[in-house]
């Protein structure tokens, strides 16, 4: 029998090997179909914005045409953009916004979270409760008294109301987050604590550098939230210097879209511009993205 063995060519031991230790076709048909269906999907999710991109480079008369190639390319359409509106302030207008409403939202519904998951007090579940409780009222219950106490303040047609009630924090991100501190050992902090850190350097030193890719996941979703929001600039903002890019798609939609001159390749190239920073706000931070979805997944 040895002999035999050592008579097989080198092929032939090589591949006894892999049909011994290699995947099997019953193995590989499923993967391939999961593989093709992952596929299928990202091109139905993608196809509406290579549409957008396509028609956003088409001539007036061929925008809704069937084509997905352009002929010829007008590129001309994204500087008649520029030329039609201030889109530069208005995306400037955008990115103070959204910057400072990310940070704001972030930084204090981390401060609340650790608040509820370190300090051990009587009636802390129900206040937690309460506050999770406030999730179930719609924004349109609020607006009008929220738009009085701005409007009584002087701060209506200013971009304060639009990234300032964020440094309350929020009940989704308070709830979020407080899911990974309950996640830490408490022994860190009850050892810094021994080292003589305060309870807000507890915070500060030891909770926030621990859940880095939680802060992340808070302002990749509140930066998206801001700068897609048209609801606030429609209610406070009347200069259309103040306008941020959604409202000033809108104004753009009035002047050029339905009921105005009709010029759509505008209007789609305003999208494309106002699409664009989101997608790489979210490549930038991926990584971290993901990590952090999968750990809040994980602590349940």
């Amino acid at each position: 029998m040895s002999v035999i063995q050592h008579s097989r060519t080198p092929q032939e031991r090589l591949a006894s090997v892999i049909g011994a230790s290699g995947p099997g076709i019953d193995q590989i048909i499923p993967r391939l179909l999961f593989i093709a269906l992952l596929i299928g999907c990202s091109l139905v999710f993608l196809a509406p914005f290579a549409w957008l991109v396509s028609a956003s480079l088409k001539t007036r008369s061929e925008v809704f045409s069937s084509a997905w190639i352009p002929d010829p390319f007008a590129w001309n359409n994204y500087v008649r953009v520029w030329d039609a509106a201030p889109v530069l302030s208005w995306l400037k207008n955008s990115l103070f916004v959204g910057v400072l409403a990310s940070v704001t939202v972030t930084l204090s519904s981390a401060l609340i979270a650790f608040g509820f998951s370190y300090f051990r007090f009587k009636g802390r579940d129900a206040l937690f409760s309460l506050v999770l409780a406030t999730m179930m009222l719609p924004g349109v219950v609020t607006m009008i008294p929220v738009f009085l106490v701005w409007d009584q303040i002087g701060l209506v047609n200013t971009l304060w109301p639009l990234w300032a009630g964020n440094l309350f924090g929020s009940a989704f991100y308070i709830f979020l987050l407080r899911q990974f501190y309950l996640g830490l050992p408490r022994e860190l902090f009850e050892a810094a604590r021994v080292d003589g850190a305060s309870y807000f350097g507890l915070w500060r030193h030891v909770a926030l550098p621990l859940t880095r890719n939680a802060l992340i996941v808070v302002f990749v979703f509140e930066f998206k939230a801001s700068w897609t929001d048209l609801v606030k600039p429609l209610i406070y903002l009347y200069n259309s210097d103040l306008f941020t890019l959604p409202r000033g798609l809108k104004a753009l939609l009035d002047q050029f879209g339905q009921g105005g001159e009709m010029q759509w390749e505008i209007i789609l190239a305003a999208s494309v511009i106002v699409t664009v920073p989101m997608i790489v706000i979210f490549f930038l931070g991926q990584r971290y993205f993901m990590e952090g979805i999968a750990t809040s997944g994980l602590k349940g």
